[in-house]
């Protein structure tokens, strides 16, 4: 959940760009699974009370933290490549059958998947990262209430605050995964360098676009639901350009204050 400061302007323009359109992407991944049951390949949600949902999720980031934590810290790089070759087909694989059949979603999700993993290059990376997180969103937004989906959004602030700061084991995970080159989230390299936006980056502020959109009953063809990518965006923004290139800063404060900007516009407008 981190991101390696600081970057000429045209670096941060295709960052920000790629994080811009992998909100518009998982939001219409989400808008297609907000109101269904059925999901593909069999998943059902777990019920859960809306009000405390926030718990459990958050529960299960922290030990799937852990889990990748202890995997990169012993070099078990083949376990992690395992465990990643099978939540990037998972993800594709729900997010393609928001647009094409669930076959061709599987064969599309494999073929995706073997490809990051086995062959990566920087444009099958960041292809695949664009549909990723809509599917994890399709899946949990409808889980959260709104109330359930801001205290989230704070605990997980709080969280990479403390992972980036104070014990640094975020900024660890993030090198590891570079070593390892297998990386869960957008990379863009130039020169010697690599600028990074962790996966959590993106997937939070579209979780909480879902559920906002979820509360609010809007669709895609209202404005109001466009202005948690953007003003999570201008948080990322304001972090880029004041950032300083030699450190690690954590991103989800910047994008949790421009999400609830959004939130505060919403109530506003709606």
């Amino acid at each position: 959940m981190n991101i390696y400061m600081k970057h000429n302007l045209k670096i941060i323009s295709i960052l920000l760009g790629l994080f811009l359109l992998a909100q518009f992407v998982g939001l219409l991944v989400t808008s297609s699974y907000i109101q269904v049951d059925d999901l593909p390949l069999g998943i059902e949600r777990p019920e859960v009370n809306e009000k405390t949902s926030f718990v459990p999720i958050f529960i299960f980031i922290l030990i799937a933290t852990a889990l990748v934590f202890v995997l990169l810290r012993f070099k078990l790089f083949r376990l992690w490549k395992l465990w990643f070759l099978l939540s990037v087909f998972f993800c594709l694989t729900v997010s393609f059958a928001a647009f094409v059949t669930d076959f061709i979603a599987i064969i599309l999700g494999v073929i995706l998947a073997v490809w990051k993993l086995f062959k990566p290059n920087v444009i099958i990376h960041n292809l695949t990262e664009l549909f990723i997180y809509g599917a994890l969103a399709a899946i949990f937004a409808p889980l959260l209430g709104l109330y359930s989906a801001i205290i989230l959004l704070i605990l997980i602030s709080v969280y990479d605050y403390i992972a980036v700061c104070k014990t640094k084991h975020m900024v660890e995970m993030a090198q590891s995964q570079e070593k390892a080159k297998v990386f869960a989230g957008l990379l863009v390299p130039y020169g010697k360098n690599t600028a990074i936006l962790g996966g959590g980056d993106i997937g939070f502020p579209l979780l909480f676009s879902g559920v906002v959109m979820t509360h609010f009953g809007l669709g895609l063809f209202d404005w109001q639901v466009y202005l948690i990518p953007i003003f999570s965006g201008l948080g990322l923004l304001y972090l880029f350009l004041w950032g300083d290139g030699k450190k690690f800063y954590p991103a989800m404060p910047f994008i949790t204050v421009g999400c609830l900007i959004a939130l505060g516009l919403v109530f506003l407008f709606t």
